[in-house]
């Protein structure tokens, strides 16, 4: 299926958002999540299912200041 992930179209296998991050490559990496603009917690991510044309917001922490 097609999601938008952080304002570009991605084709996807996997429904769930856990699933669809570790698809994409953030499994290692701790970040934070929104779908259709609402924040998802971490430990929310195996139930929450994704449909086509979900906008997924991914944003991983920066250091520095």
């Amino acid at each position: 299926m097609t999601i938008v992930c952080n304002g570009a179209e991605r084709e996807v296998e996997s429904r769930t958002l856990a699933e669809v991050l570790r698809e994409l490559g953030y499994e290692a990496t701790g970040v934070a999540t929104a779908v259709n603009g609402r924040f998802v917690p971490a430990r929310q991510r195996e139930t929450v299912l994704l449909s086509a044309g979900d906008a997924l917001e991914v944003v991983a922490p920066r250091q520095g200041g």
